[in-house]
């Protein structure tokens, strides 16, 4: 049954984090946090001003070079001490990242202990950086390499996963010793700003990590244009990203960015069919679809295409639709009005091009931005549908028949974050591995990410890693140093 209470956390802050103090925004300026379930205010929090925003890197650039000092040692146990606490307020970071973005109480528990595991990998990885020593080819000069952080960071989150996207680029900062701004998402800014109380509550420092909450974009702007920033890192669509791109190379800053991804999930006709439904399902419904690497086109070869079709639309029509707080929900809200009638138009301008409607399609009755499980089979190569982020509950169905074909589809797009393969043929996985066009490949699974391992894209999907070691080095410095050999 639906809980009737959607109250916040006691301790949730409501106002910006600024040099260890919560702070309202300049001139008291607020705006609302919207329940998609309901339509209904969840609560009024600080609006940052442009002001707000350079104080918070004020406050930034004052604790980087205290924070660079201190021992691996105490960042890694401030580190530990965040994720015990993560995981001890896992109801209250799990009810209100289905408050405030929509997605089955379920799938957010699932985010807290994912999420929570990129605090203890890099609270672990935290005592693990090295340099290198050595002699030089010509024996007359040793070589010292250091690590030192990059420096003060601007980390701009978006709203699907709002705990794992603050966790994956804080936690490796604050390991490598660099201090942090945080500009979370309008839309979900909540679960940042519990987790930034929860780093204060770990023993953070006062300027480590500064969060400011808002809707003005001139606000990210002026911290970007201000040349004590060193690095910038981005989880977004990519025309998005490509602007941050334009501004950030004004000083030459280090960027990391993760961006748009249209994910080819690939069932040849060897694969275990059932294995594929449940993979693709998987790599389809996390979190509605609106997942960067949530499969966005489905290619089934033309010999497996009927069963396949006929099993995952099934499955597809028995998930359950509703308020992510009810028992037994699988698929949420979308996360504004705006989006869910895009996703639509999506569907309708698919049919409209001779794909055929198999289930879903239609945008329920009543309050909330819902959208059904929708399947789409016989799509032809050229909608629209397949060439655009879907961000949302639909998987559209084309065929293929060969291998070739296979690949020439699933590479026919700009963007090359994840792809997913089903196939028992081991040759063939090294095939794909080597060919496909995409910096993460799941290999007969439909979820594939975790802190240990290198998470990103190639081509206009990104750059740089999140997590595992590579996720370390984004923001360290290598520095070189020449010494005389003393023999």
């Amino acid at each position: 049954m639906t809980t009737t209470d959607r109250s916040l956390p006691a301790d949730l802050p409501t106002q910006l984090l600024i040099d260890g103090s919560w702070v309202d925004a300049a001139g008291g300026r607020t705006f609302e946090v919207t329940d998609p379930s309901t339509e209904q205010t969840l609560v009024s929090i600080a609006d940052a001003s442009v002001d707000d925003g350079l104080a918070a890197l004020d406050a930034a650039v004052r604790a980087q070079d205290a924070w660079a000092a201190t021992s691996p040692r105490e960042r890694s146990s401030i580190l530990r001490r965040a994720f015990d606490l993560i995981i001890e307020r896992r109801d209250d970071f799990a009810r209100l990242m289905t408050l405030e973005m929509g997605k089955p109480l379920a799938q957010s528990y699932g985010e807290v202990t994912y999420g929570a595991e990129f605090v203890r990998w890099f609270s672990e990885e935290a005592v693990r950086i090295r340099g290198d020593y050595g002699v030089l080819p010509e024996g007359t000069v040793r070589q010292l390499v250091l690590k030192r952080p990059v420096g003060p960071c601007l980390f701009i989150t978006p709203w699907n996963f709002p705990l794992a996207m603050a966790t994956r680029k804080t936690a490796p900062a604050l390991a490598a010793g660099c201090t942090v701004v945080i500009r979370p998402a309008s839309a979900t800014p909540l679960t940042t700003l519990l987790f930034a109380r929860t780093l204060v509550d770990a023993g953070l420092p006062g300027g480590v990590v500064n969060v400011i909450t808002g809707r003005d974009h001139a606000v990210t702007d002026a911290v970007l244009d201000d040349p004590r920033l060193r690095k910038l890192s981005f989880t977004g669509s990519t025309p998005v990203g490509v602007s941050l791109l334009k501004k950030a190379a004004d000083h030459v800053l280090r960027t990391s960015m993760e961006l748009g991804g249209n994910a080819p999930l690939i069932v040849f006709e060897d694969a275990d069919v059932d294995g594929a439904v449940e993979g693709a399902l998987a790599a389809k419904m996390r979190n509605m679809g609106e997942a960067c690497i949530s499969a966005n086109r489905i290619l089934v070869h033309e010999s497996v295409a009927a069963e396949f079709t006929d099993k995952f639309v099934a499955v597809m029509s028995a998930q359950t639709v509703g308020d992510g707080l009810t028992d037994g929900v699988d698929v949420g809200p979308l996360i504004t009005a705006h989006d869910r009638d895009r996703v639509h138009q999506l569907v309708l301008d698919a049919v409209d091009a001779g794909a055929t409607l198999r289930c879903g399609g239609r945008i329920p009755d009543g309050t909330g931005y819902y959208y059904p499980p929708t399947v789409l089979a016989d799509v032809p190569a050229d909608a629209s549908i397949l060439s655009t982020e879907i961000f949302g509950p639909v998987a559209p169905i084309l065929t293929f028949g060969t291998e070739e074909e296979a690949l020439e589809l699933a590479n026919a797009v700009p963007v090359g974050l994840a792809g997913y393969v089903f196939t028992r043929d081991i040759d063939r996985i090294q095939r794909m591995g080597a060919h496909l066009e995409t910096g993460m490949v799941g290999v007969n699974i439909g979820v594939f990410s975790n802190a240990a391992a290198p998470f990103g894209g190639v081509k206009e999907s990104g750059l740089g890693r999140e997590g595992s070691y590579q996720g370390l080095e984004e923001f360290l410095e290598t520095i070189y140093l020449a010494l005389p050999d003393p023999s």
